[in-house]
């Protein structure tokens, strides 16, 4: 049994937080602090030195020796440089520990060294971390000690944005600015702040350590390239929400424990559909918050399961035949004193604002689909969107029974009169009690989804920073905001203005509305119908983020610049094609060195088998072994072929300039190449001898954990 935790002693323990703050700064320093956090006013360089000198000794103390700039470069992953707090030793050799607040607000990484998609050179290597003071410090333990860890931003020397976080900062705060004014229209002269709120579910597969490192391609990829499917897989549905085994108990006792520390909410855990798959999911927070602690989320996974002989898997797809893993991304816009704009009331109909910020969200999404669908490509997620309940490519929105009943009245009549209730579901036994139903149904196929008070964006990928997609949703709903005050702010009689708008912009964008199954044939036929882009993979949704219409965009509310957006647009193409390249590689190096041996061998060891008996016994059937033999052999040969024409297929790719050719080339001519490698060997692993098979099978990854 582990040991007991009390949650509220440990929670936040390793965090500078508002407590902190409060308690070791001085007041005057602490309300200048604040107010640059609360209201997103420029930072006060006078009190840099003061909160530097607080944090470091409150770092101290808990055992920190090193602080680091923790930033978000555009690997989609968290980096560090650490720096020790010691000083240089004076005459008499002792050293003193300073952290200066020139230290904290600024730091000076190689910027040329992380992708940057052309907007830093190889010689032009400057680049500066600065302090992002809305998301708090914290510290890191490991077998490298303590660290104290400072959220920044990172970008160049001329500016640009090199990050996730500083294109996140700036969308929120165009949705800010939108947003209020949205809320003045409609009287409210209290709120002062508008912030965009996410929950991000986080999936992951967790399988013994010692068989991970007996696969290449797990160790090099992320996912399996080659495996057969063992006899039973999720078909019987008994993994999702079952009992959760003792090992996998212990770890997600240890990963709690350790993010309670960070401050992170970790709320919900359970086993998901597939085998060895699982889900943590966090309470809401403010999405810089929820951007910078999916993070934590993602490397505490990784860290605890080491300890428990586990390794973590978060590539969207580690497995063919089986769910993949998402990253469902709950967002919301709520106001500093508690108003959540997307709470549709008792009776939606009736609420006006909702109604319109609703109207503004669908058009938004209609609109910029493209840049929707594009903010959750990579390369694991163009295994897994379609099927395996994962949503499909194509964007659509699903409001539920109440909502598009609404929506009808008001585009059929010009006015709703009233909204569906979901009354009593009555369970037919005396001892359970009546329970009270929701007004509409949930849609787990669709890749939009309004669950209440929030819209549950599914098709983010597992192992992808959830920045990007909430950096695309803020944006856009900031711009149907602008749009919609824009007008309604000129409007002599705003009651018949609002009303007029609500339905106009409904009528025009109910397209995007799908309450059906996302799965279905039909749906792919009737979306092509109503125009929505079905945009099936990573290479083809890269072209959005540079259309005229998306650098008008974030060009508009100064997320990002024409340059910011045709690098990212490059990095892209960049990353798809050395991501399949090493897929490649590593499954021609698999093939090579232990497939075809292993086969060999086996076929070696049957021919010399059947020979020996022949010889003993002449008379005797060898119909069986003979047809093994041969087709052995026949898919032995299918095998040495398709390894040939991934060789030749691959250097040719390889041999290319790095852009969106190449990309294509991969895509269209590479990953056929790879499926065809993997056939024949999938075929061969169900025939040949386990004992000569040179790693463990699904079978044995899935199910023995």
């Amino acid at each position: 049994m582990g040991e007991t935790v009390n949650v509220a002693e440990i929670f936040g323990k390793s965090v500078f937080n508002d407590a902190v703050m409060r308690e070791r700064l001085p007041k005057s320093v602490y309300k200048r602090l604040k107010k640059t956090i609360v209201e997103g006013k420029e930072l006060d360089p006078s009190i840099a030195d003061s909160v530097a000198q607080a944090m470091k000794e409150w770092a101290v103390e808990r055992g920190a020796t090193h602080y680091t700039h923790w930033f978000q470069p555009l690997t989609g992953v968290t980096a560090e440089k650490h720096d020790s707090f010691i000083s240089a030793p004076d005459a008499s050799g002792k050293v003193m520990l300073e952290f200066s607040g020139k230290e904290l607000v600024k730091g000076e990484p190689d910027a040329s060294s992380f992708p940057s998609g052309g907007l830093r050179a190889t010689f032009e290597a400057r680049g500066y971390t600065a302090w992002d003071c809305t998301s708090p410090a914290f510290l890191k333990e490991d077998a490298a000690g303590v660290t104290l860890c400072i959220p920044t931003a990172f970008c160049s020397y001329t500016g640009e944005a090199l990050d996730k976080k500083t294109p996140l900062l700036r969308s929120m705060q165009a949705i800010d600015q939108q947003a209020l004014r949205i809320l003045r229209l409609f009287g409210n002269t209290t709120s002062k702040k508008v912030t965009p709120s996410v929950g991000p579910e986080q999936e992951y597969f967790l399988v013994d350590r010692e068989k991970y490192l007996q696969r290449k391609d797990l160790i090099y990829t992320g996912r399996t390239l080659f495996g057969a499917m063992p006899p039973k897989g999720q078909e019987m549905d008994d993994h999702y929400f079952g009992t959760i085994r003792e090992r996998i108990g212990a770890y997600m006792n240890e990963v709690n424990k350790e993010l309670w520390k960070l401050g992170v909410s970790a709320k919900t855990q359970h086993n998901e559909v597939a085998p060895a798959q699982h889900e943590l999911a966090p309470i809401y927070s403010e999405a810089n918050l929820a951007v910078d602690h999916n993070q934590m989320v993602m490397e505490t996974l990784k860290k605890v399961a080491g300890r428990h002989g586990l390794t973590c898997l978060l590539h969207e797809k580690p497995f063919a035949g089986v769910n993949g893993s998402g990253k469902h991304n709950n967002w919301s816009i709520t106001t500093d004193d508690g108003i959540n704009m997307l709470n549709p009331g008792e009776t939606p109909h009736e609420n006006i604002q909702f109604l319109l910020v609703l109207a503004c969200i669908l058009k938004a999404v209609d609109v910029h689909a493209d840049l929707l669908r594009q903010s959750a490509a990579d390369v694991g997620n163009d295994h897994r969107l379609g099927a395996n309940e994962a949503p499909p490519a194509i964007i659509s929105i699903f409001l539920g029974e109440q909502l598009e009943d609404v929506i009808d009245q008001l585009c059929s009549t010009g006015e709703a009169t009233h909204s569906k209730q979901g009354g009593k579901l009555m369970t037919g036994v005396a001892t359970l009690p009546d329970l009270d139903k929701d007004a509409t149904d949930r849609n787990r196929t669709s890749p939009f989804a309004f669950t209440g008070n929030k819209f549950e964006f599914r098709m983010v990928g597992s192992a992808d920073s959830i920045s990007s997609p909430n950096v695309v949703l803020n944006t856009i709903v900031a711009e149907a905001f602008k749009e919609a005050a824009d007008q309604l702010e000129k409007a002599e009689d705003f009651e018949l203005a609002v009303h007029d708008m609500i339905k106009d912009m409904l009528a025009a964008h109910k397209r995007i509305i799908f309450n059906g199954n996302g799965y279905s044939d039909e749906w792919v036929e009737e979306a092509a119908k109503r125009g929505l882009p079905n945009i099936r993979s990573m290479v083809d949704s890269i072209p959005a983020l540079t259309t005229e219409k998306a650098v008008k965009l974030f060009e508009g509310f100064n997320v990002f610049t024409r340059a910011e957006l045709e690098s990212r647009a490059e990095i892209e193409y960049e990353t798809y094609a050395k991501v399949i390249n090493i897929e490649a590689k590593t499954m021609i190096d698999m093939a090579g060195k232990q497939f075809i041996p292993a086969v060999i061998k086996y076929t070696t060891q049957l021919a010399q088998s059947i020979n020996a008996v022949a010889a003993a016994c002449p008379t005797a059937d060898f119909s069986v072994q003979t047809e093994l033999l041969t087709e052995s052999s026949d898919l032995l040969s299918e095998t040495r072929v398709a390894l040939a024409a991934l060789v030749e297929i691959d250097e040719k790719a390889r041999q290319m300039e790095e852009g969106r050719v190449q990309a294509v080339f991969y895509h269209d001519q590479v990953v056929p190449a790879m499926e065809a490698l993997r056939a024949p060997i999938d075929k061969l692993e169900m025939i040949v001898d386990k004992e000569l098979w040179p790693m463990p099978s699904y079978g044995d990854l899935i199910f023995e954990v």
